[in-house]
């Protein structure tokens, strides 16, 4: 068979999960760091469908965790950025550069702080991803963490990860503000109380167990422990959380759904437990669900922002980019001074080959943050694409 045919057909093996085939062609000696139009390996589409299996098989081949596609994304990075904790840690044993930087400066560890990835943000920690990296928009993981979260159960144990593993309070972003300043302003009592060692938490005898349990790995146990303290206190919100979180850390999204939307039962006004159930429905694949999820919070919640943002995100993940710029334009209406938001909207813009509406979108993130080398080397890409057409 062709050489390059063989190549083409690795990659087309690997998508369609095809492992019998994938050992042949390896056996071959087929070139693993062939690439498709996009710039992929082999080895990110591996870790874009999160195949440990086939991710751990493809490394051993040699497979390059540091391969850039043509946005600039690694395979380790892209693992970060959706969670993906089994193959993050199997490519930095496989020396994966855990310093790297995708297009916007971040480190894994940034993308996973900010759409709340906790177990990655602790794998990511362990393999030694910097802590206080800051990126392009002058951010670390501890001010996405804030900045981008809602101060909930996760996202504070996102910022208790940070806070414990040592990462730097009184990091300023470009506008001179810190998390604490954001954290207040945001009214994140919790996530404030951590920041400035105000915590008083005093926490069901439970959790104290199965938190032990899950910092060794053992989530099936931690999440029995919690199910027998429910039994007697079934109404109890940081229970029925951390059950939540213990089952769908096993993957048993299910069970953790029922968790979640009990909560919902007992707490209508806890909103985030939305963001909970989406991020369920994400991990099966199910995504109308999962955005019907984040429409419900959104509309149920005062200051929607968190949820459009993040429904946004995933609309931009699934490739549905005309759907995430009718998104961004509702929230750049609402706060004109989020030159991340401004910028979001450029990017999906020119997904789109909408390049001159790119450009007039990342002006005004120019405007308000001039000095950023980001926005004028995107605005001078968005230029040259545009003169293609």
């Amino acid at each position: 068979m062709d050489s390059k045919l063989e190549q083409h057909e690795l990659l087309q093996a690997v998508q369609e999960g095809n492992s019998a085939r994938v050992a042949q062609l390896l056996t071959e000696q087929v070139d693993v760091e062939a690439i498709d139009d996009s710039g992929r390996t082999a080895l990110m589409v591996a870790v874009q469908r999160n195949d440990v299996a086939m991710v751990e098989r493809l490394l051993a081949a040699g497979s390059d965790p540091n391969h850039r596609d043509h946005t600039e994304l690694t395979p380790f990075i892209c693992a970060g950025a959706n969670g993906f904790s089994t193959s993050l840690e199997l490519m930095a044993q496989a020396g994966a550069d855990v310093a790297s930087v995708n297009r916007f400066g971040g480190t894994a560890l940034l993308p996973a702080a900010e759409k709340a990835y906790l177990r990655t943000v602790e794998s990511c920690l362990s393999v030694g991803v910097p802590i206080d990296h800051v990126n392009y928009l002058g951010w670390s993981a501890l001010l996405e963490a804030v900045i981008l979260g809602d101060g909930g159960r996760l996202y504070a144990d996102v910022v208790q990860t940070l806070y414990e593993a040592g990462a730097t309070v009184d990091i300023q972003d470009f506008d001179g503000k810190t998390a604490i300043y954001y954290a207040d302003e945001q009214k994140q009592n919790r996530v404030l109380e951590i920041l400035t060692d105000t915590l008083e938490d005093p926490q069901h005898p439970a959790l104290l167990e199965a938190k032990a349990l899950a910092a060794i790995g053992d989530w099936n146990s931690a999440a029995q422990v919690v199910q027998t303290a429910l039994e007697s206190d079934g109404d109890n919100l940081d229970l029925l959380y951390y059950s939540g979180y213990y089952l769908a850390s096993q993957g048993r999204f299910e069970e953790a759904l029922e968790q979640y939307s009990r909560a919902l039962e007992v707490a209508p006004e806890e909103l985030e437990f939305y963001f909970y159930t989406a991020g369920c429905y994400r991990s099966m694949n199910q995504s109308e669900h999962a955005l019907l999820e984040f429409d419900k919070g959104a509309e149920l919640s005062a200051e929607n922002s968190f949820f459009l943002y993040h429904k946004s995100n995933y609309l931009r993940e699934l490739g549905r980019h005309g759907e995430a710029v009718d998104i961004m334009a509702m929230l750049v209406d609402r706060h004109p001074s989020r030159y991340d938001f401004w910028f979001h909207k450029a990017n999906s813009l020119r997904s789109l080959g909408r390049h001159q509406d790119a450009i007039e979108a990342i002006e005004y993130a120019i405007q308000l943050q001039p000095n950023n080398p980001l926005y004028r080397k995107h605005k001078a890409q968005s230029e040259h694409l545009l003169e293609q057409n």
